[in-house]
Formats: C-alpha cells, structure tokens, sequence
C-alpha cells in the first residue's frame, strides 16, 4: 500500500521499520568483553536495616498510636523535654 500526499514520508515498508539501527546485535552475537557485562548490586544503609529490623520485631500498636496523636493534638502529651522545664520550674 502507498500512500501519497503533503504528510508522505515513506514509501512502502518492510515488517520491520526502516529506522532500526544497523549496530544491533543479532541472536546470533555473543557479548564476551567482561566491560559490557554488570552485575545488579544493591546496598542497604544502615539506618534502612535498622528501620527494616524494628519494623519486623515489634507489631505496631495502633489503639496507642491513635492515643498518643489525641494528646498531641489536645496538647496534653507529656515529652522529655516537657517534663524537664515543668521540673525545673518547680525547683526554680
């Protein structure tokens, strides 16, 4: 089939298109230079294998998670820091 008019670009074409690069390599090549070929490698920081272990040994309480984010948004949670300054203040 050949189409013509003002968007012709080609003219009748083979089932595979004219624009494959001649460099390809067939089934028939091999790749043997050890440059070409890599090996996948993943590397897992530390802070990720810590996450990754805390996260597989305790379940995540829920019920005590929705506790604690009602104190903070009431502001009645109770940190470390909080605690400090309220004693200090007694004792100062």
């Amino acid at each position: 089939m050949q189409i013509q008019g003002s968007t012709h670009l080609h003219g009748p074409q083979p089932v595979n298109s004219p624009h494959q690069s001649a460099s390809r390599l067939t089934a028939d090549d091999t790749i043997s230079s050890p440059a070409v070929q890599s090996v996948d490698q993943l590397d897992i920081s530390e802070a990720a294998q810590a996450a990754s272990e805390a996260r597989e040994s305790a379940p995540i309480r829920f019920d005590r998670v929705a506790e604690i984010r009602a104190q903070i948004a009431d502001g009645t949670y109770d940190t470390a820091d909080k605690l400090i300054d309220r004693l200090m203040d007694d004792l100062g």
